[in-house]
Parts: C-alpha cells; structure tokens; sequence
C-alpha cells in the first residue's frame, strides 16, 4: 500500500506582504500530478491547513478547489487541524464527504478517528489525532492530564491499537526524542520550557508517524516518525531547504520504506549578498531566477540613492533588503550597548544580539536549547 504525506499548507498565508495565492496553487498542482503518477492509495494531510482561523475566501475557494480534484483521483484522503486551523471551519459538511472519501479528523471528540483500508496483507489502520491542548483532553478522562505528552499518551492509551496490524497516524505535534529537538523555521512558533513538546516514544503502537508542524521534511527518534514540511518555503530560515512530499510503501507488517518527491515552486525563496552594482548586473545578464522572492543583502560603503528602487526594476519581487558595511556593524554595536543598559530585555535576548553581532548570523535551535538550560540551571541572571 502506498500513501502520500503532506502538511502545513497554510492556504492563504502572505509572506512579507506578498500574496501566495498562485504559488500555492502551482504547488498544490504539483501534488495532484504527483497523485496521479504514483497513484497512492491514500493521500495523509497533516494539519495547518488553513494559515488562519479565519481564511479568506480566496484561500477557501482554492482549497475546495485542491481537494475536489484530489478526491476526483479515485484515493482515499485523511486530513486533520492543525493549530493554525478552526476546526469547526475546517470539519464542517465532514461527515457527508466522507462519502466521496475526504476524512476529516477536526474536532477532538475524546477519541481518534479510525478508517481501514486494506491491501493483500491485510488491514492499514488510519487514525487522525487532530491538534491537542491539554485542555481539550481533561473533559474526556478521569487522570491528571498536564502537559501535551500526557494529553497525546492518555489518547493513545485509551485506543485499542492492534498492533499485530499496520497502523498509521496523522498527527500535528511538537515532537522530540529526549534531547533531540527538531530543527525548526522562523515561521514556527519557538516554545520555552518544552511543556507543549510530546517524546516520539508516545507513538511506539504505530508503524509510520504522519507529523504536521514544522516546515523541514525530517525524521524524528526513529525514521518512521516523520515531518512531511511544508510544501513551500514560507520564511527566509527555509531557503536552503528542499520542498517535498513524502511517498510511504507498507508492505507486510515491519516492511516499509518512503522516499522524498521533490516540490518545485513557482518563485522560490532566496537570500543574494553584494554590492548593488554587482547584484544588478547579475540580475540583468542571468534573467533567471529574478522573479524569485529574494532578501538582499547590500555591502556597499557609500551611501546608495533609491536602492529599492533600483533593485525592484530587476527584481520585482524582492522582500526584504539590509545593508552589511561598517557603518551597520557601527550601528548594531550601539544598539548592543543600549539594549545592556536596558535592564527590561532577558538576559537570552541580550546574547542572542550580540551572538548575532559578533558571527553575523543567528542562534540555531540547538544552541538557543543549550543557552536555556544554562540561564535555567543558574537561576536566571539579574542585571
């Protein structure tokens, strides 16, 4: 059997002002093309949906647009909210489209959704556990339910999961596997304390992890928990990813494999660095690419008249643009120097600024992890 994973589409989503309207309808082209090649059995779409609760018309035309089509292919297709997403907007007329099959797993009832499909060894079982709160759960069991991983495990333990089966789950969660964190984006929310995340380990019963959330394609603990990624770049911490969806093929129980189907924008997202008069040429003689959604870096020392203005006539849709010259440097140092006397930032958010200053580049995940737990351990700094 073979099934296709996706997630975080966020319809209607803007990036720096840009509508992505037709981009993401070009991507969810893509999708439906690949569909009808690899003719999979059932497509998973693991949450963020919606970029909004509340999405505008446009976004919703263009995913009942998507998803007619999809449905129109003849497959299975299992979707479930994910924490940008209402789930009453998201699961209305949920119960009649399952007769066209388009399940929907939006609201939290107390328990997952479960749909069978079957294959010549046997039963798969789907189950959609849309986004949780600790919140959402307390109503439906008599235990103490505090953190995310609890609220998840409390779900899962009161499901009767035949493990002697193949069984998937749609799933939109923070997830870790003890230290490892994932690696994740400017466009995510970055959580303190690590309450919201949910250990991997919580989904032992289960052969392969449909995970929505985080925007790089990426496995977690074990290979078959999995981040799908969103399918285009939506923040400048994203351009050098690689867009894709994920192909799954179970075999008998124990026997499955997956592969990487790359997605190709219509305008990708990049960063270009250089003085102007060099960029401008570039841009000029290799047309290619122009149209891209760019942030531009400037290294000039001599100051630039109009510099939007000049690089939009070759790049009309660069986002953003910064200038790194001594003068800037200058300046950021003197920001520095006035945030220390500023006793209200954090003591993160003063090392972050001059790590920045002093590497020209921001704190990964990783090391923002790290400078946590010492802040943590050393019980906060006063200043």
């Amino acid at each position: 059997m073979k099934l296709l994973h996706i997630a975080d589409l966020h319809i209607g989503k803007r990036v720096n002002g840009f509508n992505l309207i037709e981009d993401q309808k070009h991507i969810l082209n893509q999708i439906l093309e690949i569909t009808d090649v690899e003719k999979p059995d059932g497509i998973l779409i693991a949450g963020d949906v919606y970029d909004k609760s509340q999405p505008s018309s446009e976004a919703v035309e263009l995913l009942d647009e998507f998803l007619t089509k999809l449905t129109g292919l003849g497959q299975a297709v299992f979707m479930i909210s994910g924490n940008h997403d209402s789930p009453e907007r998201l699961g209305f007329g949920s119960r009649i489209l399952q007769k066209n099959g388009l399940y929907i797993a939006s609201v939290f009832g107390g328990q997952m959704q479960k749909v069978s499909l079957e294959d010549k060894h046997g039963l798969v079982n789907i189950y959609g556990l849309p986004f949780i709160k600790p919140a959402m759960v307390r109503p439906y069991f008599e235990q103490a339910v505090e953190s995310y991983d609890e609220s998840v495990r409390a779900v899962i333990n009161a499901t009767n999961v035949n493990t002697q089966e193949r069984n998937v789950l749609l799933a939109h969660q923070f997830v870790v596997s003890g230290t490892q964190q994932p690696e994740r984006s400017e466009s995510e929310y970055l959580s303190v304390g690590g309450l919201d995340s949910v250990e991997a380990s919580a989904f032992d019963d289960f052969d392969y992890v449909a995970l929505g959330h985080l925007h790089r394609s990426q496995r977690i603990g074990r290979d078959t928990v999995r981040y799908a990624g969103s399918p285009l770049k939506y923040s400048f911490s994203e351009a050098l990813h690689q867009k894709s969806a994920t192909l799954i093929q179970l075999e008998e129980k124990g026997d499955l494999s997956f592969k990487q189907l790359p997605l190709n924008p219509l305008h990708d997202l990049r960063e270009i660095k250089g003085p102007i008069a060099e960029l401008l040429r570039i841009g000029k003689e290799e047309p290619e690419g122009v149209d891209d959604y760019l942030h531009i870096t400037l290294t000039d020392e001599e100051e630039i008249y109009d510099a939007s203005g000049q690089l939009r006539q070759v790049y009309p849709n660069f986002m953003a643009i910064d200038f790194e010259n001594s003068r800037s440097q200058e300046t950021a140092y003197s920001e520095i120097a006035a945030s220390i006397e500023d006793s209200k930032q954090s003591p993160m958010d003063l090392f972050q600024a001059f790590y920045q200053i002093q590497n020209n580049s921001e704190l990964s995940s990783k090391q923002i992890k790290i400078m946590e737990e010492i802040f943590e351990e050393l019980g906060g700094v006063e200043l």
